[in-house]
Protein backbone atom coordinates (compact mmCIF):
# COMPACT_ATOMS: atom_id res chain seq x y z
CA UNK A 1 0.00 0.00 0.00
CA UNK A 2 1.08 3.28 -1.27
CA UNK A 3 1.74 5.90 1.94
CA UNK A 4 -0.01 8.99 2.26
CA UNK A 5 1.53 12.53 3.23
CA UNK A 6 0.21 11.67 6.69
CA UNK A 7 2.08 7.90 6.57
CA UNK A 8 5.00 9.60 5.33
CA UNK A 9 5.46 11.80 7.72
CA UNK A 10 5.34 9.60 9.88
CA UNK A 11 7.70 7.02 8.91
CA UNK A 12 9.97 9.73 8.75
CA UNK A 13 9.14 10.48 12.62
CA UNK A 14 9.75 6.77 13.51
CA UNK A 15 12.85 6.94 11.19
CA UNK A 16 11.81 4.54 8.74
CA UNK A 17 11.95 6.60 6.13
CA UNK A 18 14.73 9.03 6.01
CA UNK A 19 16.11 12.23 3.46
CA UNK A 20 18.69 14.26 3.53
CA UNK A 21 18.40 17.37 3.05
CA UNK A 22 14.88 17.01 3.98
CA UNK A 23 12.61 19.44 2.86
CA UNK A 24 8.83 19.34 4.47
CA UNK A 25 7.57 21.38 2.06
CA UNK A 26 8.03 19.12 -0.66
CA UNK A 27 5.54 16.69 0.98
CA UNK A 28 3.03 15.77 -1.87
CA UNK A 29 -0.36 13.59 -0.81
CA UNK A 30 1.03 10.42 -1.30
CA UNK A 31 4.87 11.33 -2.51
CA UNK A 32 7.94 13.30 -1.71
CA UNK A 33 9.25 15.61 -4.39
CA UNK A 34 12.79 15.08 -5.39
CA UNK A 35 16.01 17.36 -6.36
CA UNK A 36 18.63 17.04 -9.15
CA UNK A 37 22.42 17.22 -7.91
CA UNK A 38 24.89 17.99 -9.88
CA UNK A 39 26.69 14.91 -10.50
CA UNK A 40 26.31 13.29 -14.64
CA UNK A 41 28.26 10.79 -16.24
CA UNK A 42 27.67 10.72 -20.06
CA UNK A 43 28.73 8.07 -22.31
CA UNK A 44 32.01 8.94 -24.67
CA UNK A 45 31.44 7.90 -27.40
CA UNK A 46 35.10 8.12 -29.19
CA UNK A 47 36.36 5.54 -26.44
CA UNK A 48 34.29 2.34 -28.14
CA UNK A 49 31.78 1.46 -30.18
CA UNK A 50 30.17 -1.10 -28.48
CA UNK A 51 29.09 -1.83 -25.02
CA UNK A 52 29.71 -5.18 -23.60
CA UNK A 53 27.90 -5.71 -20.51
CA UNK A 54 30.05 -8.35 -19.66
CA UNK A 55 32.85 -5.94 -19.62
CA UNK A 56 33.15 -2.30 -17.32
CA UNK A 57 31.91 0.82 -18.16
CA UNK A 58 33.71 3.00 -16.19
CA UNK A 59 36.04 3.97 -18.53
CA UNK A 60 33.57 4.89 -21.29
CA UNK A 61 32.24 7.36 -18.81
CA UNK A 62 33.18 10.80 -18.46
CA UNK A 63 31.85 13.03 -15.41
CA UNK A 64 30.43 16.37 -15.83
CA UNK A 65 29.70 18.46 -12.38
CA UNK A 66 27.88 21.27 -12.74
CA UNK A 67 28.67 24.96 -10.30
CA UNK A 68 26.19 25.51 -7.47
CA UNK A 69 25.04 28.36 -8.89
CA UNK A 70 21.32 28.65 -9.57
CA UNK A 71 22.44 29.03 -12.88
CA UNK A 72 24.00 26.10 -13.50
CA UNK A 73 22.36 24.09 -16.08
CA UNK A 74 23.19 19.71 -17.62
CA UNK A 75 21.61 20.35 -21.42
CA UNK A 76 20.52 17.21 -22.24
CA UNK A 77 20.41 17.25 -26.29
CA UNK A 78 17.44 14.96 -27.81
CA UNK A 79 17.97 11.50 -27.94
CA UNK A 80 20.41 11.54 -25.66
CA UNK A 81 20.90 9.71 -22.37
CA UNK A 82 23.04 10.59 -19.14
CA UNK A 83 23.14 9.30 -15.43
CA UNK A 84 22.29 11.99 -12.90
CA UNK A 85 21.86 11.91 -8.90
CA UNK A 86 19.05 12.95 -6.58
CA UNK A 87 20.52 15.30 -4.29
CA UNK A 88 18.41 13.99 -1.32
CA UNK A 89 20.58 10.70 0.41
CA UNK A 90 16.83 8.81 0.57
CA UNK A 91 16.96 5.43 3.18
CA UNK A 92 14.26 3.44 3.97
CA UNK A 93 14.11 0.26 6.47
CA UNK A 94 13.70 -2.98 5.91
CA UNK A 95 9.73 -2.90 6.16
CA UNK A 96 9.67 -0.50 3.38
CA UNK A 97 10.40 0.48 -0.53
CA UNK A 98 10.60 3.05 -2.20
CA UNK A 99 9.48 4.02 -5.89
CA UNK A 100 11.14 6.92 -7.70
CA UNK A 101 8.56 8.51 -10.66
CA UNK A 102 9.10 11.43 -12.89
CA UNK A 103 7.23 14.94 -12.79
CA UNK A 104 4.33 15.09 -15.33
CA UNK A 105 5.49 18.87 -16.12
CA UNK A 106 8.85 17.08 -17.19
CA UNK A 107 7.14 14.68 -18.91
CA UNK A 108 5.83 16.51 -21.09
CA UNK A 109 8.73 18.41 -22.31
CA UNK A 110 10.15 14.40 -23.35
CA UNK A 111 12.11 13.98 -20.30
CA UNK A 112 12.41 10.47 -19.25
CA UNK A 113 14.42 10.20 -15.34
CA UNK A 114 14.44 6.56 -15.15
CA UNK A 115 14.46 3.51 -17.72
CA UNK A 116 14.41 0.69 -15.37
CA UNK A 117 15.81 2.08 -11.84
CA UNK A 118 13.57 3.46 -10.30
CA UNK A 119 13.05 0.97 -7.31
CA UNK A 120 14.74 1.57 -3.53
CA UNK A 121 15.09 -1.12 -2.00
CA UNK A 122 14.18 -2.21 2.11
CA UNK A 123 17.46 -1.14 3.98
CA UNK A 124 18.59 1.22 0.72
CA UNK A 125 20.64 4.76 1.71
CA UNK A 126 21.59 6.08 -0.98
CA UNK A 127 21.43 9.15 -3.31
CA UNK A 128 19.25 7.59 -6.34
CA UNK A 129 20.59 7.14 -9.74
CA UNK A 130 18.59 8.97 -12.38
CA UNK A 131 18.70 7.65 -15.83
CA UNK A 132 17.85 10.36 -18.06
CA UNK A 133 16.74 10.04 -21.54
CA UNK A 134 15.86 13.13 -23.71
CA UNK A 135 12.78 11.71 -26.27
CA UNK A 136 11.51 14.93 -27.26
CA UNK A 137 12.89 16.65 -30.11
CA UNK A 138 14.70 19.83 -28.46
CA UNK A 139 17.37 20.23 -26.18
CA UNK A 140 16.51 20.29 -22.44
CA UNK A 141 18.08 22.41 -19.92
CA UNK A 142 18.15 21.11 -16.54
CA UNK A 143 19.00 23.02 -13.14
CA UNK A 144 21.15 22.10 -10.21
CA UNK A 145 18.81 21.44 -7.15
CA UNK A 146 15.02 21.77 -9.22
CA UNK A 147 12.48 19.56 -8.62
CA UNK A 148 13.06 16.03 -11.41
CA UNK A 149 11.03 13.56 -9.76
CA UNK A 150 8.92 12.22 -6.40
CA UNK A 151 9.48 9.35 -4.24
CA UNK A 152 6.47 7.17 -3.26
CA UNK A 153 6.42 5.11 -0.05
CA UNK A 154 5.60 1.61 0.39
CA UNK A 155 5.66 -0.60 3.55
CA UNK A 156 6.05 -4.60 2.68
CA UNK A 157 3.85 -7.51 4.10
CA UNK A 158 6.71 -7.68 6.35
CA UNK A 159 10.36 -6.63 6.98
CA UNK A 160 12.98 -8.15 4.79
CA UNK A 161 15.14 -10.70 6.28
CA UNK A 162 18.11 -9.33 4.28
CA UNK A 163 18.42 -5.23 3.72
CA UNK A 164 19.90 -4.19 0.57
CA UNK A 165 23.26 -3.76 0.93
CA UNK A 166 23.93 -7.10 3.12
CA UNK A 167 27.13 -8.53 2.44
CA UNK A 168 25.31 -12.25 1.74
CA UNK A 169 23.50 -10.05 -1.60
CA UNK A 170 26.67 -8.62 -3.03
CA UNK A 171 24.43 -4.98 -3.38
CA UNK A 172 26.48 -3.04 -5.93
CA UNK A 173 25.28 0.38 -5.24
CA UNK A 174 24.93 0.38 -2.08
CA UNK A 175 25.57 3.80 0.14
CA UNK A 176 26.34 5.59 -3.22
CA UNK A 177 26.41 9.40 -2.86
CA UNK A 178 27.60 10.19 -6.27
CA UNK A 179 26.45 8.53 -9.87
CA UNK A 180 28.29 5.87 -10.56
CA UNK A 181 28.66 3.64 -14.26
CA UNK A 182 26.83 0.55 -14.46
CA UNK A 183 28.30 -2.17 -12.31
CA UNK A 184 25.94 -5.09 -14.48
CA UNK A 185 29.66 -6.83 -15.36
CA UNK A 186 29.87 -8.03 -11.62
CA UNK A 187 26.92 -10.69 -12.09
CA UNK A 188 29.34 -12.55 -14.66
CA UNK A 189 32.12 -12.29 -12.19
CA UNK A 190 33.10 -16.07 -10.51
CA UNK A 191 31.75 -15.92 -6.98
CA UNK A 192 34.04 -18.35 -4.20
CA UNK A 193 31.75 -21.13 -2.47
Amino acid sequence: MILSDRDIKKAIVDGEIRLVPFYPECIQPASIDLHLDKYFLIFDKTQATILDVKKPVDNLMREVTLTEDEDSAFILHPGEFALGNILERTYVSNGYVGRLEGKSSLGRLGLLIHSTAGFLDPGNDCNMTLELFNCGSLPIKLYYKMKIGQIAFEKISSPSEVGYGDKKLGSKYYGDTKVRASQFHKNFEKKKI
